[in-house]
């Protein structure tokens, strides 16, 4: 069969509908079906990268940008798919749902915003910070890989065999009893191998505080006896990464200043242009996005742009923590919405839940789109291409969402019970909803302001900012960098530094969101990871491959891509079976 001529529109018409009538709809389906069973998803695009290579594979080492123009399609529609808990949840609030059409508008204009907010954040996070963004990473190195022949003879053992590994380590947390007593988790240790031991051992160290810490969080009554303390350190964690993005911000803004002052006027028009249409897309998305809501759903303008102001925050906050670490934590941003929603005033949970919907969707949207530019920036790819796929997928994952989300309440009713008000004995054991659970029980919380949360956040902040900016001046210390850099015992002092005694906020802050193993996995990750990268160092191993294409960067995304198929294999048996 003869492949269409790249950038005509028969060669776009089959990416777009490879990425957007298949694999989109297929992880959308598994995303919601997750989310209904468990409560989380998989994100798609480790899983789309790998199935879309196989589309472009024909076009040779060129069919990465094809290959990443489908994944970045089929991730949209996947992560709009998983969006279904919010039309749970209104379900369970007792929301009267507007007709089909105003509820995938809605759906429509949020997505939009959330696209246009990560575009926005791009050139900060992925031009001038570089973050590592993990998962962007293991799918340009897939892309790389499965295109080029040459790259694939080199990597495929190590790629293959950390696939291998991902899915034997997928299927046996849920089958072995005592993997899953040690909560073994082939991604983050993965994850860990990508972003290294300073980073990892950092995660560790924000996980030990708070477990420490948990004891006096109970004498103050921030938390209640068998609370687990992420129940009140991811507040913490949030506002340690706006701490520490204020520093950076202002930073990267402060040296701006000073490049725009020194260049011409002619080419700062030239740099600034391209950044117009972005600025236009997010307002009149923005503006889309209030007016919906209020039309459709008779919502208070105020609360509907104080979600929309939100979404500029947290896009920054949460895409420096997908950067860093993997981690989005969008259902923390949700909570601290509603939080923040209360301490002015509000206590209608209706009007909480379609508010902060806004920065539940647009901020998933918008660290996909940076996790997806991240890929991009690595492989080459046109920018302006790719995120007219990601829009593409927007339209059609806003649909998919709602048809979704009706199709599994109306053919299973249980979905439509409310389980934060059900007992015990009558929890539903196939359908637990974790994530529409806790969405709910944050908003039905709004009855009642709790100050010790938001006290909660500025001491994160103030955390966050103090730690940045002695890490900004210990590194701008002539005397200590020459210290770090002479030899063994300032190596080690640094690295003891540096991930223990002030670890960056950005990596301490991903302990505050999860369990304690999980970061001990990560770290556990990042400690084999530069162990092998130095013996690898020593040895001149990796010679032949890209800088970013070591050795454990390549076995870390197998793994990632590993636990991915088997969580996906997991997802569309399970429906299959509910189905049969």
């Amino acid at each position: 069969m003869r492949l269409p001529t790249p950038h005509t529109w028969p060669y776009h018409l089959l990416l777009g509908a490879a990425g957007m009538l298949v694999l989109g709809p297929l992880g959308g389906v598994a995303a919601a079906y997750m989310n209904f069973s468990l409560g989380f998803f998989v994100g798609g695009q480790v899983l789309a990268g790998i199935l879309g290579s196989a589309v472009t594979a024909g076009y040779g080492a060129a069919g990465r940008h094809g290959a990443n123009y489908i994944q970045t399609a089929a991730a949209s529609v996947a992560g709009m798919g998983g969006m279904v808990v919010v039309i749970q949840a209104m379900g369970w609030m007792g929301i009267a749902q507007p007709p089909l059409w105003q509820l995938i508008g809605y759906m429509l204009c949020i997505g939009m915003y959330g696209v246009g907010v990560g575009m926005l954040y791009t050139p900060l996070l992925v031009d001038r910070m570089q973050l590592t963004f993990p998962s962007g990473l293991a799918v340009a190195n897939i892309l790389r890989a499965l295109t080029d022949p040459v790259l694939l003879r080199r990597s495929l053992a190590r790629l293959a065999g950390g696939m291998g590994a991902g899915v034997l380590a997928g299927v046996g947390a849920t089958r072995v009893a005592w993997l899953g007593a040690i909560d073994l988790s082939a991604s983050t240790f993965g994850v860990g191998m990508i972003v290294g031991a300073r980073i990892g051992i950092a995660a560790l160290v924000g996980g030990l505080a708070g477990w420490a810490l948990t004891p006096y969080f109970v004498s103050i009554g921030w938390l209640a006896p068998g609370d687990p303390y992420r129940k009140i350190t991811f507040l913490l964690a949030l506002g340690m990464i706006m701490g520490a993005a204020a520093v950076d911000v202002m930073l990267l803004l402060a040296r701006a200043r000073q490049r725009a002052r020194r260049a011409t006027g002619e080419s700062a028009g030239r740099a600034s242009a391209p950044q117009r249409w972005i600025v236009a897309w997010v307002v009149v998305w923005g503006l889309a996005v209030v007016a919906s809501g209020a039309a459709w759903f008779d919502q208070p303008v105020g609360y509907q742009l104080m979600a929309v102001g939100l979404v500029l925050v947290f896009a920054l906050v949460n895409g420096i923590s997908v950067g860093m670490v993997d981690q989005n934590p969008i259902s923390s941003a949700f909570v601290l919405t509603v939080i923040l929603m209360a301490a002015v005033g509000l206590r209608q949970p209706h009007v909480g839940l379609i508010a902060a919907t806004v920065l539940l969707v647009s901020t998933a949207e918008a660290c996909d789109m940076q996790q997806d530019r991240s890929t991009g920036w690595r492989l080459g790819t046109n920018r302006t291409v790719q995120f007219a796929y990601q829009v593409a997928g927007i339209v059609v994952g806003a649909v998919l969402a709602v048809l979704l989300a009706r199709l599994f309440m109306d053919a299973y009713p249980v979905l439509r019970l409310d389980q934060t008000v059900l007992p015990a004995d009558q929890q539903p054991a196939r359908w637990t909803s974790a994530m529409t659970y806790k969405i709910v029980g944050a908003l039905r919380s709004m009855t009642e302001d709790r100050p010790y949360q938001r006290l909660a956040v500025w001491i994160g902040v103030g955390i966050g900012l103090v730690t940045e900016v002695l890490r900004k001046a210990l590194r701008a210390w002539p005397r200590y960098m020459r210290f770090a850099q002479a030899g063994r015992a300032g190596r080690t002092c640094d690295f003891v530094l540096d991930a223990v005694v002030l670890p960056s906020p950005y990596a301490s802050s991903f302990g505050g969101f999860v369990n304690l193993p999980a970061t001990v996995w990560m770290a556990a990750g990042g400690v084999a990871a530069s162990l092998w990268d130095s013996r690898a160092r020593r040895a001149s191993r990796d010679a032949a491959l890209p800088e970013d294409m070591s050795t454990t960067s390549l076995v870390g995304g197998g793994l990632i891509a590993g636990d991915a198929l088997a969580a996906l294999g997991f997802g569309v048996a399970g429906l299959l079976a509910v189905v049969g």
